[in-house]
C-alpha cells in the first residue's frame, strides 16, 4: 500500500505529526516513522484500525480522541 508522507506542523513550542492511518499489516513501519520524528503521544482521531498495545510497547502514549470527545468535562474553559 502506497501511504502518503507524513506532514510535521508546528505552533510555539507544539509539534505534531498528521500521519496515515495504519493498520495492524502496516504497523512496524509506522512505528519506526513515529520513532523517526521523536512522537511520544499519539493522538487517534479516527477510527482505530489498529491495535494500540505494539505502539504503547515502543514507548508512546496513545490517546483516542473519539472516546475523550464523549466526555463534556475535558473541554470545558
Amino acid at each position: 500500500m502506497n501511504c502518503p508522507a507524513p506532514v510535521e506542523i508546528s505552533y510555539e513550542n507544539m509539534y505534531f505529526l498528521i500521519t496515515h492511518n495504519p493498520t495492524n499489516a502496516t504497523l512496524n513501519k509506522f512505528t519506526e516513522e513515529l520513532k523517526k520524528y521523536g512522537v511520544m503521544t499519539l493522538v487517534r482521531v479516527c477510527d482505530a484500525t489498529y491495535d494500540k498495545a505494539p505502539v504503547e510497547k515502543e514507548g508512546n502514549h496513545v490517546l483516542d480522541c473519539l472516546d475523550n470527545m464523549a466526555k463534556p468535562h475535558l473541554y470545558k474553559g
